[in-house]
């Protein structure tokens, strides 16, 4: 009966990927439809494809390709690269509730925007500053982790929440010291922006940020195969410590990434690998790249919502106030399950 049951199950699982995957890639377009065409300048879709086609009002074109379309690119590699970023990082720790930032990624990255802020130096190389940032706090928390040849999840958790709390601290101090022009600038790029986002951003960031998103679509297996546990990944081959510190290492540049290009953004890393999982189960094969759809989605919404009221919000405090409650919610039921 076994044999008789099995390809059909097998049947309506691929059946409902394929239409999970159907429906994000339809949610993907009508987003960037939206994006395109909403602002202080309503265009229709069919002057927004003439646009693109480089044909119909010179204004409409100005306004599409010089502003909208690179934010909406900008968009959609940020959310990408958080949602695949958030759910390497819980699969390779096993924690449900970790997200890009458990490496000290925003800390670092922080830091350093912050004190050129400061001082006043060196100001239209924050983005490039900042990921150095991020990818050096990356290297010390990764050093605090190690264990002779393997690599403690715990310590690796601990030294991210410590470095992050130092850096914190740091932050709040050259803050204080600011002047009062400064700490506004300072404050909009600690919450998220993509406001002003342009071509400049999205070429700078773009090409290193699709090659990641490649490289980390390509360790579902890797994945799946450390949450079997370590005496079974053992079994089959697998270096534990090479292989949590490559999903580590993507992990990081894809939010180091991200950081560069718009700032320090909450939330997308941590709530949408649970609405994948939700909707394709823990296959990461298939999660990861579909986390980066879901991330693209998110964020690109949360943009749109941003930018609805008379004064443009930071699309990081939107994620933010949709994020916490869910997060919320995540603990709540964590708590009830005995977790």
């Amino acid at each position: 009966m076994w044999s008789i049951l099995q390809p059909p199950n097998l049947h309506k699982a691929r059946d409902r990927l394929i239409q999970t995957i159907g429906l994000l890639v339809f949610g993907l377009v009508i987003v960037i439809g939206i994006s395109l065409s909403f602002g202080a300048v309503p265009l229709s879709f069919a002057e927004i494809w003439e646009a693109l086609l480089r044909q119909g009002e010179q204004i409409n074109q100005t306004i599409i390709w010089d502003l909208r379309l690179p934010r909406t690119l900008a968009a959609l590699l940020v959310g990408a690269a958080l949602g695949m970023a958030g759910t390497l990082l819980q699969g390779m720790l096993r924690n449900d509730l970790a997200d890009p930032f458990v490496l000290g990624v925003s800390a670092g990255a922080g830091l350093v925007a912050i004190a050129l802020i400061t001082f006043g130096v060196f100001l239209a190389w924050i983005p490039v500053a900042a990921w150095v940032g991020a990818m050096a706090t990356c290297i010390l928390v990764y050093s605090l982790g190690r264990v002779g040849n393997s690599l403690s999840t715990e310590r690796l958790i601990l030294g991210g929440v410590a470095v992050s709390s130092l850096f914190g601290s740091i932050q709040a101090i050259l803050l204080l010291m600011a002047e009062d022009g400064r700490v506004q600038t300072a404050l909009n790029w600690l919450v998220g922006s993509l406001n002003g986002r342009g071509w400049v951003e999205v070429n700078a960031v773009a090409p290193y940020l699709i090659a990641t998103l490649l490289i980390g679509a390509c360790l579902g297996r890797s994945l799946n195969v450390l949450n079997l546990g370590d005496e079974a990944a053992l079994s089959l081959g697998l270096s534990l410590g090479w292989s949590r510190l490559l999903v580590g290492a993507i992990a990081s540049m894809l939010a180091a990434s991200a950081v560069s290009m718009a700032g320090l953004i909450g939330f997308v890393g941590l709530i949408v690998p649970h609405g994948v999982r939700l909707f394709v189960g823990n296959d990461y094969r298939v999660s990861l790249p579909v986390a980066a759809i879901g991330g693209a989605i998110v964020l690109t919404f949360a943009d749109l919502i941003a930018r609805i009221g008379t004064v443009e919000l930071p699309v990081g405090v939107v994620t933010a106030l949709f994020g916490s409650p869910l997060f919320i919610w995540l603990l709540y039921s964590r708590k009830s399950r005995g977790i």
